[in-house]
């Protein structure tokens, strides 16, 4: 029994347009290679910058500006800011606590001390990527054998530091700009069509055998779960887009996480059934519902990707399809007592969690186009 629907060429189309990765050009780097170029270049830059103003104004250890620049600078402008308050917030912790503990005791007990506090406070102001670098600079404070007081070397500490930071963000702005808000749209576009191949392959396994990558496409969207909450989580501190675009993208990622785990329960329900009967007496409702939520994947794909969330999909009744498979089931229930107890259950689990995605799939379109303020046109 067949429930899944080959991909028409406009969908077809859709995934090649919304792949992470160009086609290549006659051979040429690939866009990832290209990406790893740019940044590549743009750390040379931000160092080679950091290292010419510290010759300038004649800071002796201007390489430690950019040092920070190297570390600092990712790959979009989000994460450059995130890494970037890390490492300021860690140096102005490290660079006071080392002061304060240069002032009394003997090494290596303040230093110890110093370290101790410095690491802990941290922890508790939910800083725990700036306490490594808080150690670091406590360590150039109190143990680097430098002319003059420790306050001066602290002071200049964090004003390498803070070189490096501006630099970084300036680059990164002016440089080739890449935003994380933008990526994460794209792969959030990208997400739901992998989701999508997921959900086709958990349903050809129902009344046949499981399809050969299903354990590679969940993979796959987890791998891409992944890839978009670190991209979130960078998109949340850049300045452009807007509170109602952060939002609606929080809750795509939301929507997304709580699909991929309707899928995963999806799975659990299908396994084993290519020898079950009473689900034949579903067909062809539940092969309706099947066919719009792998559509509905597709068209919630080109809406993020078009930036158009209030856009309804045509032909698509899925509240229509829920109401007409529950139906079904009411006529064919009398019929229980001809099969297995673990046949029937397996048939309510399937529906119940296909229910449970169309409606997540719905939401995720009427809500974020809410969040955006988007006007909403019919609903799904």
């Amino acid at each position: 029994m067949k429930l899944t629907r080959p991909r028409t060429q406009s969908q077809q189309d859709l995934a090649v347009k919304l792949r992470l990765e160009t086609p290549d050009d006659q051979g040429l780097l690939t866009w990832e290679r290209k990406r790893l170029l740019i940044h590549a270049t743009k750390t040379a830059l931000a160092a080679a910058l950091c290292w010419a103003i510290a010759l300038r104004f004649g800071l002796h250890d201007g390489y430690w500006g950019a040092i920070s620049a190297i570390i600092v600078l990712q790959s979009n402008f989000g994460a450059t800011i995130t890494a970037s308050r890390d490492r300021i917030l860690g140096t102005l912790i490290g660079a006071a606590f080392g002061f304060a503990f240069s002032l009394f005791g003997a090494l290596p007990w303040n230093y110890i001390l110093a370290v101790l506090l410095a690491v802990i406070l941290c922890g508790l102001l939910g800083l725990r990527n700036s306490s490594r670098l808080a150690g670091v600079t406590i360590t150039i404070v109190m143990l680097v054998q430098k002319s003059g007081s420790h306050w001066l070397l602290a002071l200049h500490r964090v004003g390498e530091v803070i070189l490096g930071f501006v630099v970084a963000i300036l680059v990164s702005t002016l440089v080739f700009p890449d935003r994380a808000r933008l990526r994460l749209r794209d792969g959030l576009a990208q997400e739901f069509l992998v989701l999508g191949s997921f959900f086709e392959a958990i349903l050809h396994g129902f009344g046949s055998r499981a399809a050969a990558n299903v354990a590679e496409l969940r993979q796959d969207c987890l791998d891409m779960l992944r890839r978009n909450n670190a991209l979130l989580e960078a998109a949340r501190n850049e300045p452009s887009g807007g509170p109602g675009w952060r939002e609606g993208l929080n809750t795509l990622s939301q929507f997304g996480r709580s699909i991929f785990d309707a899928l995963v329960a999806l799975e659990f329900a299908v396994r084993d059934s290519h020898q079950d009967e009473y689900g034949n007496q579903l067909v062809p409702e539940l092969g309706r519902l099947v066919a719009d939520i792998q559509s509905c994947f597709q068209h919630v794909a080109k809406c993020i990707h078009g930036l158009r969330l209030h856009i309804a999909p045509s032909c698509l009744d899925l509240e229509g399809d829920i109401a007409r498979l529950e139906d079904r089931m009411a006529q064919v229930r009398h019929t229980g007592a001809s099969f297995s107890q673990a046949e029937i259950l397996r048939a309510y689990a399937i529906q119940l969690h296909l229910k449970q995605i169309a409606r997540l799939l719905r939401a995720s379109r009427i809500e974020t186009s809410s969040a955006v303020g988007q006007t909403r046109q019919s609903e799904i």
